[in-house]
């Protein structure tokens, strides 16, 4: 086979990638090692910047998206039992962010790719990256027991954190920087109104962070922090409810409405870059090349940035027959990433109970949430965070 474009993963940055080269008119495959009901059935994030939601609309698949998410114009900080609104709209000149679950805009994506009849092999297996550092990069698997071998100009990582593209890298090509942080988030997912369907909540408390998220107006995601050895067995519903409500200020805590869960997982959490994103004709994207802790809201976004910038790199190569943003596309990603890292170390580290916070460091986590929400300059820099920063092309 031969293609331009190789796109290995179908998650939502491949795939949106994809979406994104078809409207340009250029040629690309992608190739999966799971089957797509396993990628759908992936419960990830589901709070979308505008740079996303305006990627989305670009591709075509914007329809669900602005008839079912739903828009948040603030979040609201918990902390000392009182609840404080941060207008996000009114803070970063009308920017907003929209609640719809990565599995129903995967969903969006695969539609449109299948639509448009753009070739994606499922259950790969065996993938593997070949001459990228060539003129002619390869990728190679097996299928149904047969060796299978594309050819192509290029081949863009949207693998994840444990995928081969990033894995096929010599070991003194490429730095790691990685901070792994002391807890965990217990996430559940409920068909249950949210307690807030206009605001997303973060509450930091002496028993711990909580997190009241939505997937839409009758489906909530929850979170509280939890140490890294409990075990999903030890967390019924019961005392997954009421450890909830204990974090959040009593008004708040009244109004939630349980039910049965319908998803529960912990994850542990981590901040993660590889650096530069680009080795020779390779190029890697989303998870494969950072991790941030979810607090900030900022993976799947960071990657919809990447395959923004990867994707006017490509069109800028065949349009204009120049590798300028090619050539760029590491610095210009890692410049963003950097800042979205920042962010959410921030986030997390106010927001959390660590070993060392008891007494003194709770004192100076609600000092400095007291100065945020009254402090006109600390409540847009969070909001303007919060909604992302824009893109820039013109930077070199």
């Amino acid at each position: 086979m031969r293609t331009q474009v190789a796109i290995i993963g179908a998650g939502p940055s491949g795939l949106l990638l994809g979406q994104l080269l078809h409207k340009a008119g250029i040629d690309n495959i992608i190739v999966e090692r799971q089957s797509g009901e396993y990628v759908l059935g992936r419960i990830r994030a589901g709070i979308l910047e505008q740079i996303t939601t305006d990627l989305l609309r670009e591709v075509g698949v914007g329809e669900r998206l602005d008839a079912e998410g739903t828009v948040h114009h603030s979040i609201e900080l918990v902390f000392a039992g009182t609840r404080h609104a941060i207008d996000v709209h009114g803070l970063t000149d009308g920017k907003v962010v929209t609640a719809y679950g990565q599995t129903e805009l995967t969903r969006d994506l695969m539609e449109a790719r299948s639509a448009a009849a753009l070739p994606t092999v499922y259950e790969a297996a065996n993938v593997e990256v070949l001459d990228y550092d060539s003129n002619s990069p390869k990728v190679r698997y097996q299928k149904d027991g047969r060796t299978h071998e594309i050819e192509c100009d290029f081949i863009a990582g949207c693998d994840g954190f444990h995928g081969v593209c990033r894995a096929s890298v010599p070991k003194g090509a490429i730095t790691e920087f990685e901070k792994v942080y002391p807890f965990g988030w217990l996430g559940v997912l409920a068909d249950v109104p949210p307690v807030s369907p206009h605001a997303i909540v973060y509450a930091n408390s002496e028993r711990g962070f909580a997190l009241c998220s939505m997937r839409s107006l009758t489906r909530s995601r929850y979170y509280v922090q939890c140490p890294l050895d409990d075990k999903v067995e030890d967390w019924s519903d019961q005392r997954f409810w009421d450890e909830l409500r204990l974090r959040l200020d009593p008004e708040m805590a009244s109004r939630v409405i349980t039910g049965p869960t319908i998803e529960k997982s912990i994850a542990p959490l981590r901040s993660f870059v590889a650096e530069p994103m680009r080795f020779g004709r390779m190029f890697l994207a989303g998870d494969a090349a950072h991790i941030v802790p979810p607090t900030g809201a900022k993976g799947l976004n960071l990657a919809a940035s990447d395959v923004k910038y990867l994707s006017a790199a490509f069109i800028e190569y065949y349009r204009d027959k120049t590798s300028a943003g090619i050539d760029t596309y590491s610095e210009r990603c890692l410049r963003r990433v950097w800042k979205a890292e920042r962010f959410s170390w921030w986030l997390t580290s106010l927001m959390h109970r660590f070993p060392d916070t008891a007494g003194f460091g709770q004192k100076i986590q609600e000092a400095e949430l007291d100065y945020v929400v009254n402090s006109v300059s600390m409540s847009r820099s969070l909001a303007e965070n919060y909604v992302g920063l824009p893109l820039n092309f013109g930077e070199r």
